[in-house]
């Protein structure tokens, strides 16, 4: 009988794997489509959902994506973007936590939301999601709040954590978990015309930084809104760090935070 590796090597056109190829290898190997992927991409081949990738990433860089956990604390506007994109680019496996259910004022901006599932979870929602875009993404969805008591055990497996909380003791409690466990915590926020992000590596206590002078629960946020295209800015450089801790590779916002003002387009690095 044909091993998978054999089908797949005699199948592959120009380096890559068709979804039909590998569909029908999932169902009659018997495997999941995140096995058959880890097959494919060990081969050095590539799922052809990523064909547009391989001028930037390599089979070798994807197959590290495809290895990375990645948590996402928070899946209202930043984080149902950053699972969406994590997702499209073939991160392997994404925790997303929450709590909340899908409100009318949700419509303006976050990516899950819909009139059909108000009132639904966001976390079952992202979910169904992953899912429906791409089958091979491992998805852990937590409803439950991120607290600093049950944080351990939500992301002491993970690679890198994204913040996507609109509280700032919540976010505080995040990054002394992250602290405790070891691991990078990429950090976004958004406020009307307004965003920022920051990287913040063990030891570095970054986030404290930030917020060391600020008392209240949320941020600029709750006193200007969020717009709808501010979100997905501060969303996807959150996932550009991400993606270059998990490879391993370029300049990240470690002991810095990227300010943005889109209504002057103004972009300020400050050191911390």
């Amino acid at each position: 009988m044909e091993s998978l590796k054999e089908y797949l090597l005699d199948r592959a056109e120009n380096g890559l794997i068709p979804l039909s190829i590998q569909t029908w290898a999932v169902q009659n190997f018997g495997l999941t489509f995140s096995a058959v992927e880890e097959a494919i991409l060990s081969l050095n081949l590539l799922p052809a959902r990523y064909q547009r990738n391989q001028r930037s990433l390599s089979c070798r860089q994807q197959l590290s994506l495809f290895r990375g956990k990645v948590a996402v604390i928070g899946c209202g506007g930043l984080g149902g973007y950053i699972v969406e994109e994590l997702a499209r680019l073939g991160v392997g496996h994404i925790t997303v936590v929450d709590h909340d259910t899908f409100e009318e004022h949700n419509l303006n901006r976050q990516l899950f939301s819909k009139v059909d599932n108000l009132g639904q979870p966001k976390v079952a929602v992202a979910a169904g999601r992953v899912k429906e875009i791409n089958p091979a993404v491992t998805i852990e969805a937590v409803q439950n709040a991120f607290t600093g008591s049950n944080g351990r055990g939500l992301i002491e497996k993970v690679d890198v954590v994204a913040d996507a909380l609109d509280s700032i003791p919540r976010r505080l409690e995040l990054a002394e978990v992250c602290e405790k466990c070891d691991i990078p915590l990429v950090h976004g926020s958004v406020g009307g015309w307004y965003g920022q992000v920051a990287t913040q590596f063990p030891g570095e206590y970054t986030l404290q930084k930030i917020y060391s002078r600020c008392s209240g629960e949320g941020g600029i946020e709750k006193d200007l809104g969020n717009l709808s295209f501010v979100v997905p800015i501060i969303a996807s450089i959150e996932v550009a760090e991400i993606v270059k801790i998990l490879l391993g590779e370029g300049s990240t916002l470690r002991g810095k935070m990227l300010s943005l003002n889109l209504l002057d387009m103004e972009f300020t690095e400050i050191t911390f």
